[in-house]
């Protein structure tokens, strides 16, 4: 291929790169005016009340006595309540609770920060859906929740709203804590959210930067023990966070072993194909090659749990069904008993940069709503309830 070949594509790539994310800006200006910030939607007493764990005449009955934020009144007299105000009820409840914790689930005493990795090598593993609807099914349940992207696509930064080319033109991603000249506190870089309890370090490009900058500080001996770096930035704002939620990167580079060293729980995706086991066997492989070199360089590669939780799944489908028995009979109950289901309207919410609980139930036909929100609730109770295990607790709510 000649230099003018080579220059024309370079053009052309460029060219196709600003026209898209100029497309996309404009799109979120539509769906989200007038500042083209997100907000979360409303829930109706029903779905504020199951997410409190209460009944909705419960509900009624502090509203009616006045105790309480004063939710939203439509013109039919329907209550709707912001994610702030049930974040309020359950200050509200916490105090008069039969036991610590009904309402408030996080960390007390001596319970230590939870960070789980999210990882897979490839691509299309639902990983960033899974690491999206946990970061906000943790938060609207009252955990305190931090979630990274640590992906250089940024798909998990794009789903709460900010997009890298306009939103983050001088950094602003976990680079800057953990670069090797000059990082910055963590506390600069992290984002409120447009939901109450949980926080934002967005991704972009600029990570690389990291994968790039380690084997050069390595070879100049500045490094030092390069797999600590996300932990050490972490350990900033521990007191600040019950869970925090990391999308890795679809790699086995520094950034994914150093988000590996940092976690507590690691989850790993799998779409139930024969494809992608076979690809996940070559990075459960690599995996553990790497995690020993780490480890015989001093670092504490345990964790207090790993998970396989399986993606995009089709009950109907045989050669799916028959993968997922291979791999239960194999792994037991390292394998989440609750997949996450296949869902024309967890993608169809995706095509509008919104997780499905941020969309509104009347946007999809209620079978197909109601489903996929079983599939993912029950998906993220349980990962709560590993979390709530690791404290020492039980998970009943």
């Amino acid at each position: 291929m000649d230099g003018q070949a080579q220059d024309n594509i370079n053009t052309v790539i460029r060219q196709h790169s600003e026209w898209l994310a100029q497309q996309l800006h404009a799109q979120r200006e539509n769906l989200f005016p007038p500042d083209a910030a997100k907000q979360m939607r409303k829930f109706t007493s029903g779905e504020a009340a199951t997410l409190l764990g209460v009944n909705d005449s419960y509900l009624r009955k502090l509203h009616l006595e006045g105790k309480g934020p004063e939710p939203a009144l439509t013109a039919g007299n329907r209550r709707l309540y912001s994610a702030e105000n049930i974040q309020d009820l359950r200050v509200l409840l916490e105090k008069t609770a039969r036991k610590t914790g009904d309402y408030l689930p996080g960390r007390r005493d001596g319970d230590a920060m939870q960070i789980i990795g999210v990882m897979n090598f490839k691509g299309g593993s639902g990983k960033t859906t899974t690491s999206a609807h946990l970061a906000q099914w943790l938060a609207l349940h009252g955990y305190r929740v931090l979630g990274i992207d640590l992906d250089p696509q940024a798909s998990f930064t794009a789903l709460h709203g900010v997009q890298p080319e306009f939103d983050l033109p001088e950094g602003g991603t976990l680079y800057d804590a953990i670069r090797y000249d000059d990082p910055a506190p963590i506390s600069d870089i992290i984002r409120k959210t447009y939901i109450p309890n949980l926080d934002l370090i967005p991704g972009n490009l600029e990570l690389m930067e990291f994968e790039h900058d380690t084997p050069r500080a390595l070879a100049d001996n500045t490094a030092g023990l390069f797999f600590f770096r996300v932990k050490e930035a972490l350990m900033q704002v521990e007191n600040d966070y019950d869970v925090v939620v990391i999308d890795c990167p679809p790699q086995l580079g520094f950034l994914t072993m150093s988000a590996l060293s940092a976690a507590t729980g690691v989850l790993v995706t799998i779409h139930p194909e024969m494809l992608d086991v076979m690809s996940m066997s070559q990075f459960l492989r690599m995996t553990a090659d790497l995690m020993d070199v780490i480890a015989d360089s001093g670092a504490d590669m345990s964790h207090d749990w790993m998970r396989y939780v399986l993606t995009r799944y089709e009950p109907a489908d045989a050669p799916q069904n028959r993968i997922v028995a291979f791999l239960r009979t194999m792994y037991g109950d390292k394998v989440l008993n609750a997949p996450m289901l296949k869902s024309t309207a967890i993608s169809d919410a995706g095509l509008t940069k919104q997780t499905l609980y941020e969309v509104e139930r009347s946007a999809f036909t209620r079978a197909t709503y109601d489903r996929a929100m079983e599939s993912l609730n029950a998906l993220n109770e349980e990962v709560a309830g590993l979390i709530q295990q690791t404290w020492g607790r039980t998970h009943d709510r």
